[in-house]
């Protein structure tokens, strides 16, 4: 049996790129119809939707993340377009619209058949790539287009430069300004974070079998990124010669699971706690699993965490997210071109980024 989304040879060359992503509501009224459609099958009580909604709510009811997307979609359309490959994009989402079977009804009118996605998440997990793999398969069998439009996904693109390359700026401006104030490296913190997921999904993230350990390629591929950024801002110019460089962590955020289930730990604001238990004066927080600013890094960074810092005396600098950095877009553009110029892929092998046993299903 064939994985979900698993990739198959399209007659010619991809003729367009479609952006998918999460979804977000963009007024009062689509908050909850929202997070139904995000909760959908697992059984969550109204209750606990409504104090999910106080987040959104707290910002107008309008997540960020479809302005983010909007602007991501013309970036790489002016991107593709300046290298002379003119693709079109088209976004779809996952929880709200524009919905990606109406996304793959439209391109298919508009003659699109064969599309290349890139997903608005970089590393590989359940939540994170193989569920993306299986809402375009899903989108294409709603639609009666399985037979007639191919869709094909890019690869997590975690270790590309122009990913990774937005943080080093941020982080390096963020321990520069807490220098400018008299914090001391020693006592600084560089906290990378990322959106947690049940232990069970973590371990089993990857190709299976690769020998990942505990955390599966989901954990790895972050503390890889998290090293690469520690690297270049020890590079000779980065920093006046010999300088210390400060310590750091990997902590978690934007759990939303039931108590009973294993999630990778620690929550970001117990990492605070302890670290200012510890003596840290101030920490720079750099949230690596989010390649734009959307409402789990505006509520669980920019308010919690924020308000806990401030609750400890911690001086608290956020880096920036990739958002549409010109590295992060050049980057996603060459994906797809390298795609667009060079062999297809085969889809995700055999038990890659199962869900973990026990999870609910979404």
């Amino acid at each position: 049996m064939s994985e979900p989304g698993e990739e198959t040879q399209p007659d010619r060359a991809y003729d367009a790129v479609l952006l998918l992503g999460f979804g977000g509501p963009e007024g009062q009224d689509d908050v909850i119809p929202f997070l139904r459609n995000v909760t959908r099958g697992r059984g969550i009580p109204e209750e606990r939707l409504e104090t999910v909604a106080t987040h959104y709510r707290a910002f107008g009811g309008v997540s960020p993340v479809n302005g983010q997307n909007r602007a991501l979609r013309a970036a790489l359309e002016a991107e593709f377009t300046d290298r002379g490959e003119p693709l079109p994009v088209y976004w779809g989402n996952r929880n709200w619209t524009p919905l990606l079977a109406d996304t793959v009804r439209a391109a298919s009118a508009a003659g699109h058949t064969r599309l290349l996605a890139i997903t608005t998440s970089a590393y590989s997990s359940y939540s994170s790539c193989r569920q993306y793999r299986e809402d375009i398969a899903g989108a294409l069998t709603a639609t009666g287009l399985d037979t007639t439009v191919h869709i094909n996904a890019v690869r997590p693109y975690f270790d590309e430069s122009g990913f990774v390359l937005p943080f080093v700026e941020g982080a390096r401006a963020a321990l520069a300004r807490l220098a400018a104030r008299g914090v001391p490296v020693d006592r600084t913190q560089v906290l990378f974070t990322t959106h947690s997921i049940p232990t069970a999904d973590a371990d089993r993230s990857g190709p299976r079998d690769a020998g990942w350990g505990t955390g599966g390629a989901y954990l790895a591929q972050h503390r890889a990124v998290a090293v690469a950024v520690m690297a270049a801002l020890a590079e000779p110019g980065a920093a006046a010669p010999d300088a210390p460089q400060p310590a750091w962590s990997l902590a978690f955020q934007s759990r939303s699971g039931p108590p009973a289930m294993p999630w990778l730990e620690p929550d970001v604001n117990d990492a605070l706690r302890a670290l200012a238990a510890d003596g840290t004066e101030a920490v720079v927080i750099v949230p690596i699993g989010f390649i734009s600013d959307h409402m789990e890094v505006l509520w669980d960074l920019d308010t919690e965490a924020a308000a806990t810092a401030a609750s400890l005396g911690l001086a608290m600098e956020r880096v920036a997210t990739p958002g549409i950095h010109p590295a992060f877009v050049a980057a996603l553009a060459t994906l797809a071109l390298a795609r667009q110029h060079g062999p297809v892929l085969p889809g995700c092998p055999g038990g890659c980024c199962e869900k973990g046993a026990g999870r609910p299903a979404r």
